[in-house]
């Protein structure tokens, strides 16, 4: 197989929890995988050591999407490595929870800058370097419709990321590229369940009609969808992949 047929995708914040589940499917459907991570190099290195003793091929790319220079890195390395991307998973978040009277100043920049500005820049870079047929795939967050005290910059700027989904699915039809949004409800990852006692995991799942939270495979699986030739007729689409919760 030469470097121009190989199918590759970058993924964002692939180091752990939902990104790395989505880098390890989307090597199990024949993707060479960018596992970008920002400092967590050991757990990007476990995560390619799993999907190349699967038999797939990925590579670690430590690099920081909030920075102007991350994203073009990411592309420069996978174009470097595999000869092309053909899908860019907008993964990387971080999530700050304050009634907004008391978020100071730093704590909404560095939510702006990430949440906001890296997907923004990965948009960006794959409008520009992304091949024909591509697919762009951004996080918002079920949240969005909801709008529970404490999570209004967080929501703010996942309502922003659904936005410029929107316009950019218009802007990139004429190239067959599809850009779409994956917004998950709560999932049972390390970041989610730390701190919260047994009783408000258990109260928050009893909310979902299946009784239980999600998994970062069950989104894997959405994005897994998206990225595959079934997908392709999806386009400018939010789906809230919660198991019906909100």
């Amino acid at each position: 197989m030469t470097q121009d047929s190989i199918r590759t995708a970058i993924v964002t914040g692939a180091s752990r929890g939902i990104g790395a589940a989505i880098a390890e499917r989307l090597a199990r459907d024949g993707f060479a995988v960018i596992v970008n991570h920002a400092k967590g190099r050991a757990a990007a290195e476990a995560v390619v050591a799993r999907i190349t003793a699967a038999g797939g091929q990925a590579r670690p790319v430590a690099a920081d999407i909030a920075s102007p220079e991350g994203v073009p890195h990411l592309f420069d390395a996978a174009e470097a490595a595999f000869g092309g991307v053909d899908v860019l998973v907008n993964n990387a978040g971080l999530l700050t929870l304050s009634p907004l009277a008391e978020t100071d100043d730093a704590s909404f920049e560095r939510q702006v800058a990430l949440n906001l500005g890296g997907v923004f820049r990965g948009m960006r870079e794959g409008a520009r370097r992304l091949r024909d047929d591509g697919r762009i795939i951004s996080f918002s967050s079920s949240v969005v419709g909801v709008y529970q005290p404490t999570y209004g910059i967080y929501a703010a700027t996942k309502a922003a990321v659904e936005a410029m989904t929107h316009v950019l699915a218009k802007e990139l039809g004429p190239r067959r590229i599809s850009v779409n949004c994956v917004a998950p409800g709560p999932v049972a990852t390390a970041l989610f369940l730390q701190g919260k006692s047994d009783e408000l995991i258990q109260k928050i799942a009893s909310t979902c009609p299946f009784s239980r939270l999600g998994t970062p495979e069950d989104i894997a699986r959405v994005v897994g969808f998206l990225a595959s030739p079934d997908g392709a007729w999806v386009n400018g689409q939010v789906l809230r992949a919660n198991g019906g919760m909100i």
